[in-house]
Formats: C-alpha cells, sequence, structure tokens
C-alpha cells in the first residue's frame, strides 16, 4: 500500500471534523454541474468548444477536481473539451455507503460519459489513484478509449507500512485520526510539492470539501476497498492494446515512488516518458508552465 494512502487517510480525516451535510445549499457556491448517478450525485465541469475531442481528468485518492485546475486551460486553448468531476467520496460529490473499489469508480466514470452523452472514445489522464483508474477504465473499456495519460500513478506493489495496518484496525484507526490534528495534512500536502511555497494555498481548497459528513468514511473504504498495490495486471492489458500512452513523473515525488515509472513502462511498452524536475507528486500543478504543454501535445497527435 502506498505511502500517500496512510498519509492521506491520517491527514483528512484528522484536522476538521466532517460535520456539514452535503447538500444543496452546500453545493450552491460550487463551480460546474451536478448530475445524478446510480450511486448518487456527482459533481462535474465540461469546460471547452463543444465539438472539441473531449479529455477526461481524474484526479486521485483524496484531493478533488480543482487539482486540474492548472491543466484545463492548455487543452481547452489546444481545441480539447475536457471533464473534469469529483470522484465519489471527494470534493462536492456525494459520498454513498458502498464499497470504494475499482468498480465504483470504473462505473462512475462509464456512467458520467452515458449521462453526459459523451458517445466517442474519449482520453483520458489520471493522477495518481486516478492513474490507477484510467488504466483500469481502458483495459475494461478499451473501444471507449482514443489515449492514455498517467501522471504518478499508484498500482504497483510497495511495502506495506507498519501505519498502514494500524488504521485499519478498528477503534485503533479511528483513536489515531482522532489525536493527529492539522499537522499531519499539513505534512501530508507539504509532501506532495517541491516547491513549498504552493502548499498554503493549495491546502486553503484541499480542505473545503473535510466540512461534509461521509469524506472520513469513504477515505477509510478506499484504503480498504481499492487494492491499489495490485494493478500490474490492467497495467499489462494495456500495454496489449498498443493504445498511445504518456507518463510523467516528478523526480522527487515522495508519495509513489519515482522509480514505479520503470515498472509502467515495463507492463506498457508504447509509453512516453516524461520525467519533470524540481517537481513532486503532482508536476501537472506546480510545474504547469513546464508539463501542460507536454499533455496537450500528446492529446494534439
Amino acid at each position: 500500500m502506498h505511502r500517500y494512502l496512510i498519509v492521506a487517510v491520517l491527514a483528512c480525516c484528522f484536522g476538521c471534523a466532517s460535520t456539514m451535510p452535503l447538500d444543496n445549499s452546500a453545493r450552491s457556491s460550487a463551480p460546474g454541474s451536478f448530475v445524478q448517478l446510480s450511486q448518487g450525485k456527482v459533481h462535474y465541469s465540461l469546460d471547452g468548444p463543444e465539438d472539441g475531442e473531449v479529455v477526461v481528468l481524474v484526479h486521485g485518492f483524496s484531493t478533488p477536481m480543482f487539482i486540474w485546475e492548472r491543466t484545463v486551460p492548455a487543452l481547452t486553448d489546444a481545441g480539447f473539451q475536457v471533464l473534469t468531476y469529483d470522484l465519489y467520496g471527494r470534493g462536492y460529490s456525494d459520498r454513498p455507503d458502498v464499497k470504494y473499489n475499482e468498480d465504483l469508480f470504473d462505473s462512475q466514470l462509464e456512467e458520467l460519459l452515458d449521462a453526459l452523452d459523451i458517445k466517442q472514445p474519449v482520453n483520458l489522464l489520471g493522477l495518481s489513484m486516478g492513474g490507477a483508474i484510467v488504466t483500469i477504465f481502458t483495459a475494461r473499456h478499451p473501444e471507449k478509449v482514443s489515449r492514455v495519460g498517467m501522471i504518478a500513478p499508484a498500482g504497483f506493489p510497495v511495502k506495506i507500512p507498519f501505519t498502514a495496518k494500524l488504521v485499519r484496525i478498528p477503534g485503533l484507526g479511528d483513536f489515531l485520526m482522532s489525536v493527529m490534528g492539522d499537522r499531519t495534512i499539513r505534512k501530508s500536502a507539504a509532501k506532495s510539492f517541491y516547491d513549498q511555497s504552493q502548499v498554503k494555498p493549495f491546502l486553503a481548497k484541499f480542505e473545503e470539501q473535510m466540512k461534509y459528513k461521509g469524506y472520513k468514511r469513504a477515505i477509510l473504504r478506499t484504503l480498504k476497498d481499492f487494492n491499489l498495490n495490485d494493478q500490474e495486471e490492467a497495467f499489462k492489458a494495456v500495454g496489449k492494446l498498443g493504445k498511445p500512452v504518456l507518463l510523467i513523473w516528478g523526480e522527487n515525488d515522495q508519495t509513489v515512488p519515482y522509480e514505479h515509472h520503470e515498472k509502467v513502462m515495463a507492463a506498457i511498452p508504447q509509453t512516453e516518458f516524461h520525467s519533470i524536475e524540481n517537481a513532486a507528486h503532482v508536476p501537472h500543478y506546480e510545474k504547469h508552465g513546464v508539463v501542460s504543454p507536454i499533455i496537450a501535445a500528446f492529446f494534439e497527435d
């Protein structure tokens, strides 16, 4: 289990009490739109020309769709229609009382495309856990996907830290969450960035979702239900499809090991790899001036 999952669980659930209902009043100030799917209401935004080729951006384990705010303009300027959305349990999307496994997130994306009447094959780009989601989606629905992009994707085996085992123990995990406080969430966010000056404004946006009931449960269930440590077969399946694949990784990533780019490339030989200097787990966010042109060029090719 990746270190980022553990830190995120302890970080996202301790510092802020999730007591407010996520209702129409809470959503009234949210940007974008909402659509009802089988497991709940989903928050999304569809930007760019209506006749543009569609690029879907899938965020990671704990940070909602605002993580793409510095990527979207480059893609819409290039003529793409860009779909961003909050995964179940995150942002302004519902937090259903279900298993938070790969089936949930796969069906969420499939249903969202159907609900928005997007019939043509789409381009996908996923960050971290989102990288695993787009890989699984492509392996299961190859006819729905043109190109695949990943930024520091989860999905390959790592040593399971002792902390990971502790947070799974009923009662003890809850106790750990209750005592960690804001210090942990700031430490977690800081590890996602090489440029520490960007941490404070990032946290201000990140913490908004933590006000609402169900966030803690969704984070914990994802940790237990979604096997992010064992998705190698899905990556190999995408490799066999021969579809163009983009891989981007920050050289200073402390969340999902930078060395995992070699595992992705071994599973998907056709991968186009870009290593980003002076960047950590979110290179597209902190080095958007470098990364956005790479992403746009890949989907334009």
